[in-house]
C-alpha cells in the first residue's frame, strides 16, 4: 500500500512546531492539517509523542565509490544515512576515478540508481585540464561542481589562478562549491613540524599545520573571484573564527550569491580531544581550538552559516591507526549527525526549528532542490520521525552501520533517535529495521 497517514505528529516545519496529520499519496505529501479522514485506505501511522521533520540533505558526503569500496560504498554509506534521518545526499568527486568527465559521473548515478536508498546527487570534479567538461554541465541535473582549493583525500588539488579565474568567470551560472586551504603554506608548515617530530608528529598538531592562516588565505580569495565574476560560491566546512568575516546575514539566503557551510565535528569537537581520539578526528580542514567552536557556533544560530553538513569522509581502522603522516584524513558521521543537533538541543544551545533550517530547508535553498526540504503539499514524502525522548548510545560493533564500522563518538549517548525515515512516501527505515524494495531518486534542480 503506497498511501500513509501520519496521525498526531508534532511538525516540525518552516520555523514551527504544530501537531498536524500528514497524508502521502503517489510518493508525495498530498495534505497536511490538523486532523482530518479520508475516503480511500490508508496505512495509518500514529505519531502520537513523536515529531516530524523533513528529510536531512547531506550536501558533503564521501561514499568512496568507485575505487575506493573497502572503505565504503553507495550503498552502505545511503543506508546509514538513512537511519539517522539523512534522506538525499550529494557526493563529492575525488573517487577512484575522480569524477572530472560527464561519463564517468554518469557512472556514479547508475551506481546509485541500483544500490541507493537515499535520493542522491553527484558533483562534478575540477581539475587543472577538463574546462571542456565543466562547459557540458546542465545546472538542473547535478548538485554543482566541486574545487579542491587546498589538497585532501585525493588528487585533484586546483591552484592555478587562471584555470580558476576561468571557472568562477564561465561558470558563474552554476553552484561552484569549494574546500578551502592554501596548500603553499600547508606544505610549508608540515616541513617545520617533520623538522621538529620527523616521523612522530602528535596528532594535535594537525590544528597547528592546516591553521587559520592556512583557510583564511584561501577562502578569502574563492569569495575575492566570487565577487569578481558574481559567482554562485559555497564554502565546504568552515573551521576558524577567522574566516567568518566574510559571509553575511542582513540579506536572505535565497538571495545570497555567497554561502558558508559548517560541519558537525567542528560544532562538536576541538582540540583537546586529539589526546583521547588522536587520528580518529584528523580531518581536512582541521579540528582547532575552542574558540574556533564558539565562535562558529554563534554564526550558525545568526545565520553567518548557512547549512549544517558532515563531510562524512570514511576510512578503515587500520588506516586511521597509522602515524600522522600515513593516516587519512576524514571521519563518519551521516549515521548520527542528527544526534549531534540534537544533542546540543537537549542542552539549550539551539532551537529545533533552526536545525531543521539549517539541515533540510537551507540545503534545498541554497542548491535550488526540487519539491524537497519542506513538509509541503506537493512535495516528494522525504520526512522523519524522531522520539525525543529516546536514548541511544553510539556502539561500534553493535549498531554503527558504515562499512568501516567505527565512529569517532563511540560510546556517546545520546537523548533522540530516528523512529521512521519516509524517501519518496515510502517507509524505508521502521524501528531499526529496513525495507529495500525502494530506491532513492536523482535529485533535480530548478533551472
Amino acid at each position: 500500500m503506497s498511501d500513509y497517514i501520519i496521525r498526531n505528529a508534532q511538525v516540525i516545519n518552516e520555523g514551527k512546531i504544530s501537531s498536524q496529520d500528514v497524508l502521502i499519496r503517489n510518493q508525495r505529501i498530498e495534505r497536511v492539517d490538523g486532523s482530518f479522514d479520508v475516503k480511500f485506505k490508508a496505512h495509518e501511522i500514529d505519531a502520537s509523542g513523536l515529531h516530524l521533520m523533513p528529510g536531512i540533505i547531506d550536501d558533503q558526503v564521501h561514499f568512496r565509490e568507485p575505487g575506493l569500496t573497502h572503505k565504503a560504498t553507495i550503498y552502505t554509506e545511503a543506508r546509514a544515512g538513512i537511519a539517522g534521518g539523512t534522506t538525499s545526499f550529494m557526493e563529492m568527486p575525488n573517487t577512484d576515478p575522480p569524477a572530472c568527465t560527464l561519463e564517468l559521473l554518469e557512472q556514479k548515478y547508475e551506481i546509485a540508481g541500483r544500490t541507493s536508498l537515499a535520493n542522491y546527487s553527484f558533483y562534478m570534479g575540477t581539475n587543472h585540464h577538463n574546462f571542456a567538461e565543466l562547459m557540458r554541465v546542465d545546472k538542473t541535473k547535478i548538485c554543482g561542481i566541486k574545487i579542491f582549493m587546498g589538497s585532501s583525500t585525493g588528487d585533484m588539488l586546483v591552484d592555478e589562478p587562471e584555470v580558476l579565474e576561468r571557472v568562477f568567470r564561465e561558470r558563474n551560472d552554476i553552484l561552484i562549491a569549494t574546500h578551502c586551504e592554501d596548500d603553499r603554506l600547508v606544505k610549508q608548515r608540515l616541513e617545520i613540524y617533520k623538522a621538529r617530530y620527523g616521523e612522530n608528529i602528535p596528532m594535535e598538531c594537525h590544528a597547528e599545520i592546516r591553521n587559520e592562516e592556512v583557510c583564511l588565505n584561501s577562502s578569502s580569495y574563492a569569495v575575492e573571484l566570487a565577487k569578481k565574476y558574481n559567482s554562485r560560491l559555497h564554502v565546504f566546512h568552515l573551521s576558524t573564527a577567522d574566516e567568518l568575516k566574510l559571509f553575511r546575514n542582513d540579506i536572505p539566503l535565497k538571495e545570497k550569491r555567497i554561502t558558508a557551510e559548517i560541519c558537525v565535528h567542528h560544532l562538536w569537537f576541538d582540540k583537546s580531544d586529539y589526546e583521547k581520539l588522536g587520528s580518529k578526528i584528523k580531518c581536512n580542514p582541521a579540528i582547532k581550538e575552542t574558540h574556533h567552536k564558539k565562535a562558529l557556533f554563534e554564526a550558525l544560530l545568526d545565520d553567518r552559516l548557512d547549512v549544517i553538513a558532515t563531510d562524512h569522509a570514511p576510512h578503515t581502522a587500520e588506516e586511521k591507526a597509522n602515524k600522522y603522516l600515513k593516516a587519512p584524513s576524514g571521519l563518519p558521521l551521516i549515521q548520527h549527525s542528527l544526534n549531534v543537533m540534537l544533542d546540543f538541543y537537549q542542552q539549550g544551545k539551539i532551537s529545533l526549528e533552526k536545525i531543521i533550517e539549517k539541515m533540510c530547508h537551507a540545503p534545498a535553498i541554497c542548491f535550488d532542490v526540487k519539491d524537497r526540504g519542506y513538509i509541503r503539499e506537493g512535495y516528494f514524502a522525504d520526512m522523519v520521525l524522531v522520539d525525543l525522548k529516546k536514548r541511544y548510545t553510539v556502539k561500534d560493533s553493535e549498531n554503527v552501520l558504515y562499512k568501516c564500522g567505527w565512529s569517532p563518538l563511540n560510546g556517546k549517548e545520546f537523548t533522540g533517535k530516528v523512529i521512521t525515515t519516509f524517501v519518496n512516501g515510502y517507509p524505508v527505515y521502521l524501528n531499526e529495521k529496513f525495507d529495500e524494495r525502494q530506491m532513492g531518486m536523482r535529485l533535480e534542480f530548478h533551472p
